[in-house]
């Protein structure tokens, strides 16, 4: 039996780790075939004990536990999607990716919550914000593209940076169903612009937000809005960008003032254009690529940081996607084969 013993500061370090009614021992004791107990030592410091018949399996699970101590160390709040993402990470492979992953925080909410960047796919979408003039955040719900986009706006506008946020949707699922919608048009499109009110809402509180709106200083609005204006000193954000057009995304990024910045963001599986319509975001993704001061950062479902089962669905998507296609490459290539010019097919004859 191999054996390793990792140092816990105190108990409550010990408690965090092994999380409520020991669901995260569980999760790594089930994800790496091993055993975890906890050991008091005379002088009130704690160790995890780790056993197991594989040192290659004991060393990965070492290598999650000491990951975990450490964000304890640093104050962040173990849950159950983090702890998975850092066994998954470590039993995949993927370790050296965890040093990525900053304890800094970006911005601490109106209830004193902090907001930190959670993955590796996460840093690298928060660092290429910071670095570049233009991002396209791409990737599936879930991910904290528009959230982190929000917080990294916050704190520009905190930091004087800029000098007002202007948030934008499309509102193009609407379509032809605007008008049977009660209220003005500003009633009918608040809808659409909910998620981005409930962003801006945590970041800075109720009153806080409204404060802000009402002077100007951030604004919130359709993307129809946004044509014909130049937009100067201010933080940008369009979301749900695949439900925009090739024509509308070029109006908006040329909307681009000076000491402005733009992050566009979306999820190309979640295209609700109407009749097949070619998605904005997909047409900018493919035009933009190479252009200096422009960055395309793509997340994928391990940054997921909602309920775990939200990537088992992303995948469980990806899969049947994935099938469905070839199984459509396969009939056309099938109808090729067979047709003639001259009516004839190239089948065999009785």
């Amino acid at each position: 039996m191999i054996q390793r013993v990792i140092r816990i500061e105190n108990a409550e370090t010990t408690a965090a780790i092994f999380g409520a009614y020991d669901v995260n021992t569980r999760l790594i004791e089930g994800r790496f075939g091993v055993g975890l107990h906890n050991k008091s030592g005379e002088d009130g410091s704690d160790a995890v004990v780790i056993t197991g018949e594989d040192q290659e399996a004991v060393n990965a699970a070492a290598s999650a536990v000491e990951y975990l101590r450490d964000m304890v160390r640093y104050n962040d709040h173990l849950t159950e999607q983090s702890v998975r993402y850092v066994v998954d990470m470590i039993a995949d492979g993927h370790s050296g990716e965890l040093t990525q992953i900053s304890p800094d925080c970006i911005f601490v909410t109106a209830k004193g919550k902090p907001v930190k960047a959670k993955t590796a796919g996460q840093v690298r979408y928060v660092e290429a914000i910071r670095k570049n003039t233009i991002v396209l955040g791409v990737g599936p719900a879930g991910t904290g593209k528009t959230f982190l986009a929000v917080a990294m706006a916050v704190k520009a506008l905190r930091d004087k940076q800029v000098s007002r946020i202007i948030l934008t949707r499309p509102a193009i699922e609407a379509g032809e169903r605007l008008g049977f919608l009660p209220g003005d048009l500003l009633s009918k499109i608040d809808p659409y612009l909910r998620p981005l009110y409930d962003a801006l809402g945590e970041m800075l509180g109720a009153e806080g937000h409204q404060r802000l709106v009402e002077k100007g200083v951030i604004e919130v609005a359709p993307l129809a809005y946004m044509r014909g204006r130049t937009l100067d000193d201010a933080f940008i954000i369009l979301d749900e960008a695949q439900n925009a057009t090739p024509e509308q995304v070029k109006m908006f990024l040329t909307r681009l003032g000076f000491g402005s910045k733009v992050v566009v963001t979306g999820d190309l599986t979640q295209t609700d254009l109407p009749n097949g319509q070619k998605s904005g975001l997909a047409s900018a993704v493919k035009i933009l690529d190479g252009i200096d001061d422009i960055a395309i950062q793509y997340l994928t479902e391990k940054d997921v940081v909602r309920h775990h089962l939200v990537q088992k669905i992303i995948l469980a998507y990806d899969k049947y996607d994935r099938a469905e296609a070839e199984k459509n490459a396969r009939r056309q290539s099938a109808g090729k084969r067979t047709y003639r010019p001259g009516g004839h097919d190239s089948g065999p004859r009785s």
